[in-house]
This record gives C-alpha cells, structure tokens and sequence, in this order.
C-alpha cells in the first residue's frame, strides 16, 4: 500500500512510520508540518529508503493536500496530525482548534475529493483518536468501551473530540471509508520530553524537582509505541469501515506508582548519592484534571485478533538508550 502519514515525525507517527516501511514493507508519504514536536532525526536512516517520501506542509493548508492527494494518490490515510500536550491547550486552545479541528476538516475534504474521483473501493482513512475524548472514570467504574458516550473535559479532548465526530459524519453522510482508534497512554523511543516518562529521567539526570500534579493519585492506561503501532496496522488492514476500536494495554497505574518506579529504574542504571524519590515535588493540580482512564478492549482483541506483547514493568534501558548522555529519550 502507498499510505499517506500526516504528522509522521511526531512520537507515535515516528515508530509507525518505522514498523510500517522496516517490518509491513510499505510505502509512506509523510506529511508533517514540522513543529516543536517534531523528531526529524527519528527517521534520519530512511531519508534514503525507496519506500519513504517526506513532503512538508499543514494540515491547515487546504491546497496542499489537495495537492498531496494528487501528486501522491495513497491507498490509505492515518491521521496522526494534531496538538497533543493538554497543558498547552489549557493555555492556548486557539491552537489546539485550527489544527485538531480545522486542519481534520482540511483533510477529510481532500481524501472526500480524492476519494469520490479516484473510487477506490479499497480506499481507507484511519482516524488516530485519544482516550480522553471519554472523559474521567470513577475509581470503580468499567473501562470506557467504544459505545461510551464522549465526555471531553479539556480543550485538547474536546477538540479531538471534535475531530473524532466530523470524520464520522464523513463517512454517515458522504461515504468515506473511514475508522477511528481511541488509545492510551504512550510510552517508547523517541518520545518528546514535555511528556510524563522523559520529563522525569531528565529532571533525575539533572538532579531537579519531579513534579507531579496534585497528590498523584490519577490513573492512566499505559502502552508501549510499539504495540500501539501494531494495532493501528491491524486496524488499517482488517478493521471494519465505520467502527471505533479502543487500544490499550490494560496497564493502569497511578501516577505516583509510574513516577516512583522510574526513578527506583534510575537508581539501577545511574545511582546518585540520595534516592531519586526524594526529587519529587508535588504541585497544584491541574484544571479539569481526569481522575481516570481506561479502556476495554476487547472488540480490537476479539475481531483482529491484536493484543499487547510488551509491557511497562521492564527494564527502563528497553525505553531509553542505556547512554544517558544521549538527549533522545
């Protein structure tokens, strides 16, 4: 297949990008605006490869991808473009809506167009989705399940929510072949150091205060890049056109719990003169902070036959490169 990757040198576009070309054997167009989030290095060895080809460009620009589509004709698309840092969002949700929103809608048009001219019957279009779009679970409560009704809490979930929500009425009212994953937290090479698992090696490299929002009781659903990778394939490849399937690894643990045993990893590979526990600082919470994540998934493990081969509680050094030197995380 010629598939069509937008923010493939994001965290999670960088290891797909990887598993599809080294492992699927397919070809891939990334389409990448370049952000601060962007790891161009990640995917420095295939700059050369026959199968990969980088395009530079916005999801913003209505005219580019139409162009893309032109120029490229892929046989799928996955639609990993989009602001993910809910902090950020907090603070600058005008971003978060002219790329999560609007730049979907940019998209969806193109492979809409694209899509009704060339008439692929085999055409697809793979929404890359996130958890939060459910909002918060109660300690005893289920975990969420594709038919959980949306229940966005912060302006990033709400505006992937959104998205979410336009790419299915694509499908219901023009027909586009389109899917949608829901995933958790992602976890594994290359991951850019504003997130959780980076942010606290580097603050115990440098010897500065963890900090942890709240009393860091709130629980997230953990998996590694790889996995998630595997799914979005098997996804891609036998998913049923029009359906949502939640990935995840049903690894839930306290924030508190994966901070500790990071740094108790640490101490192992770099030991230093105190415990690195004693750098963590808990601070103010964070506004309309989910208390928790989850996700059943039993419908992507029943109808594909995927399910997770790794998981957290492994060595650190099968997360980071053991040269703690090295800034790539």
């Amino acid at each position: 297949m010629r598939i069509l990757v937008t923010g493939g040198c994001g965290f999670i576009g960088t290891n797909l990008i990887r598993f599809l070309i080294k492992e699927k054997g397919e070809t891939v167009i990334n389409f990448d605006a370049l952000t601060y989030a962007a790891n161009v290095s990640a995917l420095a060895d295939l700059e050369a490869h026959p199968e990969y080809t980088f395009v530079k460009g916005n999801i913003s620009d209505a005219n580019a991808l139409r162009e893309l589509f032109k120029r490229h004709q892929p046989d799928a698309v996955i639609h990993l473009a989009a602001e993910s840092h809910v902090d950020q969002s907090i603070t600058s949700p005008d971003v978060f809506i002219q790329t999560n929103v609007t730049g979907t809608y940019n998209l969806l048009q193109a492979a809409l167009e694209y899509f009704e001219k060339k008439a692929q019957e085999d055409f697809r279009y793979l929404q890359i989705s996130t958890d939060e779009v459910y909002g918060s679970l109660e300690l005893d409560a289920p975990a969420f399940t594709e038919d959980s009704p949306y229940r966005p809490n912060s302006p990033y979930a709400a505006s992937k929510a959104a998205a979410d929500h336009l790419v299915r009425s694509w499908h219901k009212t023009y027909g586009l072949p389109t899917m949608i994953t829901c995933c958790g937290n992602n976890y594994g090479p290359h991951q850019h150091a504003e997130k959780l698992i980076p942010k606290v090696i580097a603050c115990c490299k440098k010897q500065e205060p963890i900090p942890v929002y709240g009393d860091g009781s709130n629980i997230r659903d953990w998996i590694h890049v790889g996995d998630h990778a595997e799914a979005l394939y098997a996804v891609l490849q036998r998913g049923r056109i029009g359906e949502t399937y939640n990935i995840g690894a049903r690894n839930e643990l306290h924030n508190i719990e994966l901070v500790e045993m990071l740094c108790d990893q640490m101490c192992a590979i770099a030991p230093a003169k105190q415990s690195y526990r004693s750098l963590i600082k808990f601070d103010l919470d964070r506004l309309g902070h989910d208390k928790r994540y989850a996700l059943d998934t039993s419908k992507i493990v029943n109808e594909l036959r995927w399910g997770p081969k790794r998981t957290l509680l492994i060595p650190l050094t099968s997360c980071v490169p053991c040269n703690l030197q090295n800034r790539e995380y």
